[in-house]
């Protein structure tokens, strides 16, 4: 059996390969061509295909569960139009026992998927990031036209709003407003620069513009007139340092997609928006769904088997591919539709990212056992028949 599998898996790992490599280059093209109109001077034709080199394990991670499913379907499908997988039910390996060998050719697939799921997306993509800010100026991760606004606590116990304009990576940020309240949610001073660089809970400005509002303010604005001193100083200074919980990955985590973040990355980030109060649903689903993602894989191959294992007069490799594709497509869909029903009906969050792997591997398992059945009845009427 050990020959088998390993035939089985050059097989598959093969044709998954090839699958791969087509869906990549056809989705790096269309990218490439949608990005040729940002090529200019600043933005040269090198630096497009740095930023798609950077973009392709992000590619890879969302192609993979896909491209496992058409390969294999490819590979069974061929298999069986060779009558090869005949010959393997023929010398006593059931279907069920077949389906365990791929599981065991699957995994290490499995460790490969979480390696690149943990180490080799988010570097990427936060290098990509970075890069896209720098050079293209632009960025997502729900940027409001007045730009990124990050809540945290300040060291009075009052609440400290920080707002940044434009993220430049490494830390480096522009167009700072820190904004800090009272525990009675007053206004008590306003800090603006221009630039500054953010550390481990540390942030660096310089040319700092500083504004005091007294405390006396709100009595004196409800009162109907004049103070007797000056409600507000300003005050400026080359440079300041101001403790913060914020972190340069934190705010990367801003621009990144969170299903893009390592777990570790992902659970400090949640830690930091618990600590402030802020919404964590949408993190705590991308969590759920990255622990679940290696599992796709298994869930891939498991509906890839009862589509490869049909007999030929059910239908040649091409309809067996397309039908690949179609379940393929399918499921992909139904994953994000899930994950936006999840958000808008409050469904926790392991519902979103295992509910749609369990019944896509409960419908694959159960057509399979059908075709087992069907098989053991057909083998059983042949031999009375004998």
């Amino acid at each position: 059996m050990r020959t088998a599998r390993r035939y089985l898996a050059s097989e598959i790992y093969r044709s998954s390969a090839v699958v791969l490599i087509a869906l990549l280059g056809l989705f790096s093209f269309f990218a490439l061509i949608e990005e040729l109109d940002n090529v200019g001077s600043k933005f040269t034709l090198m630096n497009l295909f740095y930023i798609q080199a950077l973009e392709l394990p992000t590619r890879l991670y969302d192609l993979l569960p896909i491209g496992l499913l058409i390969g294999a379907t490819l590979a069974l499908a061929s298999l069986a139009q060779r009558n090869e997988l005949v010959i393997l039910r023929a010398s006593g390996v059931s279907g069920l026992h077949m389906m365990l060998m791929l599981w065991t050719i699957t995994l290490p697939l499995v460790a490969g998927a979480f390696v690149l799921s943990e180490y080799v997306t988010p570097m990427a993509e936060i290098k990509s990031s970075e890069q896209g800010m720098a050079l293209l100026g632009r960025s997502g991760g729900g940027r409001l036209d007045s730009g990124y606004w990050f809540k945290e606590s300040n060291d009075s116990g009052g609440v400290r709003i920080i707002n940044i304009a434009n993220l430049q990576g490494d830390g480096k940020v522009s167009d700072v407003s820190v904004f800090d309240f009272s525990d009675g949610q007053r206004l008590s001073s306003m800090t603006q620069a221009p630039t500054g660089q953010f550390h481990k809970n540390q942030l660096d400005l310089q040319d700092v513009t500083e504004t005091y509002v007294s405390e006396q303010s709100h009595e004196a604005l409800a009162q109907d007139k004049a103070p007797d001193q000056p409600l507000v100083r300003i005050e400026k200074r080359p440079d300041l340092s101001l403790t913060t919980t914020l972190t340069p990955d934190r705010l990367i985590a801003r621009v990144v997609t969170p299903e893009r973040m390592s777990i570790l990355d992902l659970k400090d980030y949640i830690g930091y928006l618990d600590a402030n109060k802020l919404q964590t649903k949408r993190q705590v689903v991308a969590l759920w769904r990255k622990v679940a993602y290696p599992f796709t894989l298994l869930v891939m191959i498991t509906i890839a088997a009862p589509i490869g294992f049909m007999q030929t007069r059910h239908g040649g490799v091409g309809t067996k591919v397309f039908t690949g594709i179609l379940l393929g497509v399918g499921f992909f869909m139904i994953n994000q539709l899930a994950l936006n029903v999840a958000m808008l009906s409050n469904l926790a969050p392991w519902v979103t990212a295992l509910v749609p792997n369990l019944i896509a591997m409960a419908m694959a398992l159960s057509a399979l056992i059908m075709m087992e059945n069907r098989h053991n009845r057909r083998r059983r009427n042949s031999s009375t028949t004998n």
